[in-house]
């Protein structure tokens, strides 16, 4: 009863006129983004963020709004894989396998529509188990002290962006660099400045809404520039739309095991999307064997890695709302966002501000049919967007993104910083360096410094006290593991990428 009441609680919020039309207006929009080559849920978000503070949106619409265009640009990311074989996101790589060779024989139409209803399955079900497994989450989360938060912070380093560079000495050090912006400002124990060089604008620390739209938004356009917004991408002419309902009837257990797989990879900090994409389409073509014809244009080729990982999306909500650590590079940037209206994700925020939460899981409910109604009708539209000038769109992008940004602090130095992490998010991106362990140090840098803190100042110095429950234990397992895979794993995920040469 009490879950069906606090779903009542979340429609109620949800069909409001104005978190209604903020819902399909982030769909609509998260759509486009995830159309657009390289760009994905997490750069759409963070270059959003800032209109969320110049319209003034509370924090329940603020959230809605955002999770909406992530969604959406989960979504979108499969129009560019099949219609161009070019992944709108990390996670859309494995549809282009099967997707661009479905387009080339002529049913692209097909392809898109399918992939839209995989989509829907896979988020619509990542919801519901949102819906039933946060609550639980969340009272687990109670058993978590200072060891055991700072071995969760310690997880989400070691996993996040993992798979997102060539080589873990790069995350590594990406880490280290969030770690370290996120020391900048005056300590909360000795009062004493640290790394500001002086500067009183640095005493409050580094704010990581500036830092998140530098590095992702402010980076982006830097690529632009450099590549005077030429695209040499030549896709495939989209014919009559149509709803392949023999299609859908034949995979309709095929979506349903990614949607699954999906979820549990999107569970688990720092597998997110791209693990839940692979997993799924490689479930499926181990089940179909070598006549399934996996590879060369078979329809569950297409709807396995959707629905994975749209599945993997939604699950990556739970960590993010029950323990404060973000599953995907995506949930990250939506940490920040609550971090800046004043929420504290973690289990109290599902007595603390039932609304907000449930608000959000009643607004995704929504969305996904939305989701569903938009892309099947409305795939020309979007297939028209890859075609935007980029001498439009780069304008845009900016414009958004400082006007958002000085609306917050209205200091000139805050725009001076973002420039600067957007020319250190450049130098990165060029040096293949995962800019999300950026991010996620600068979040968490503080949390994970004020556990180890309380941690030591409990057991009296006693560093054992880290490794002192089974939990704590667990984690760091967990932690190590998550570091090692990746070395093994990335030759398994690069294998399938030979099949598109």
């Amino acid at each position: 009863m009490d879950m069906l009441s606090n779903l009542a609680l979340g429609f109620s919020v949800a069909l409001s006129p104005s978190t209604l039309l903020l819902a399909i207006f982030g769909c609509f929009i998260g759509t486009i983004i995830g159309a657009l080559p390289g760009l994905g849920p997490s750069n759409g978000v963070a270059i959003l963020i800032p209109l969320a503070f110049t319209l003034g949106l509370d924090a329940t619409s603020a959230l809605v709004l955002m999770t909406a265009v992530y969604y959406g640009a989960m979504y979108g990311g499969r129009i560019s894989s099949i219609l161009l074989n070019i992944p709108g996101d990390e996670p859309a790589l494995m549809t282009t396998l099967d997707g661009y060779p479905m387009a080339k024989a002529g049913r692209a139409g097909d392809a898109l529509v399918l992939s839209g209803v995989a989509s829907f399955v896979g988020a619509f079900l990542a919801t519901i188990g949102l819906m039933l497994l946060a609550p639980s989450l969340a009272r687990v989360a109670f058993l978590f002290g200072p060891a055991e938060y700072f071995a969760l912070y310690l997880l989400a380093f070691c996993t996040l962006g993992g798979m997102a560079s060539n080589n873990q000495a790069k995350s590594a050090l990406a880490a280290c660099i969030g770690l370290a912006i996120a020391m900048i400002g005056v300590d909360n124990s000795s009062g004493l400045p640290r790394l500001t060089g002086g500067s009183l604008h640095l005493f409050d620390g580094i704010d990581f809404l500036v830092a998140i739209v530098g590095l992702f938004a402010i980076t982006e356009v830097f690529f632009f520039i450099e590549s005077h917004g030429k695209s040499s991408s030549v896709g495939v002419k989209l014919g009559k739309v149509t709803v392949p309902w023999k299609d859908v009837f034949d995979t309709r257990w095929t979506m349903l095991r990614s949607s699954v797989l999906g979820f549990v990879a999107g569970v688990l900090p720092g597998a997110g999307a791209s693990l839940g994409s692979f997993m799924a389409y490689m479930s499926e073509k181990s089940i179909a064997g070598e006549k399934g014809g996996f590879g060369t244009g078979v329809p569950k080729g297409v709807a396995a890695p959707e629905a994975g990982n749209n599945a993997a999306a939604g699950g990556a909500l739970v960590p993010m709302l029950t323990l404060g650590v973000p599953g995907s590079g995506t949930t990250a940037v939506l940490l920040a966002l609550l971090m800046t209206l004043n929420i504290t994700p973690g289990p109290t925020l599902f007595t603390d501000r039932p609304e907000v939460v449930w608000g959000l899981i009643a607004s995704l409910l929504i969305a996904n049919f939305v989701l569903l109604l938009m892309n099947v009708p409305m795939v020309k539209i979007f297939v028209k967007v890859l075609q935007v000038p980029p001498a439009i769109l780069l304008p845009g992008v900016t414009m958004v993104s400082f006007v958002g940004i000085y609306s917050l602090s209205g200091s000139h130095v805050d725009l001076l910083l973002m420039i600067a992490f957007g020319g250190l998010g450049y130098v990165l991106r060029k040096l293949d360096v995962p800019t999300v362990p950026v991010i996620l140090g600068i979040l968490l840098g503080g949390h994970m410094e004020n556990a180890l803190r309380r941690a030591m100042v409990i057991s009296d110095g006693e560093w054992t006290y880290l490794f002192s429950s089974p939990i704590a234990i667990g984690l760091w397992v967990a932690a190590i593991v998550g570091f090692v895979a990746p070395m093994f794993l990335r030759k398994l995920l690069t294998k399938p990428q030979a099949v598109t040469d």
